[in-house]
């Protein structure tokens, strides 16, 4: 199952590209911030399956395009690579929240050049 945009969609009326897209949302800020603005997305709640129990994930726009770019790259379903990030997360004591657990693990993939 493909992650999906949760049905009350995002705060500002926009809704997310497809989950399968790694076509970056315009309104993610990732063009703002690459010309030096400051514009910054408001979290967005989108439905992922994970060990066959469905949960949602809260995420700013920018994070969602990088994980979609993420699983592109790594020839993966959202929901697999998502369940990865989440049996690393797990690994820790005391573990993180899973949204937090996605940040960290997209900052950390950007730091090593992907």
């Amino acid at each position: 199952m493909e992650a999906k945009p949760n049905d009350a969609g995002p705060r500002n009326g926009t809704r997310t590209p497809a989950a399968g897209s790694a076509q970056p949302n315009p309104s993610d800020g990732a063009d703002s911030l690459r010309a030096g603005g400051a514009h910054f997305g408001t979290p967005i709640k989108r439905s992922v399956t994970i060990a066959g129990h469905e949960t949602s994930i809260a995420l700013e726009p920018m994070f969602w395009s990088a994980l979609e770019q993420a699983t592109t790259d790594a020839q993966l379903p959202l929901n697999a690579l998502i369940a990865r990030i989440d049996a690393e997360r797990l690994e820790q004591s005391p573990p993180p929240n899973l949204a937090s657990a996605i940040r960290q693990w997209l900052f950390l993939r950007a730091l090593s050049g992907h």
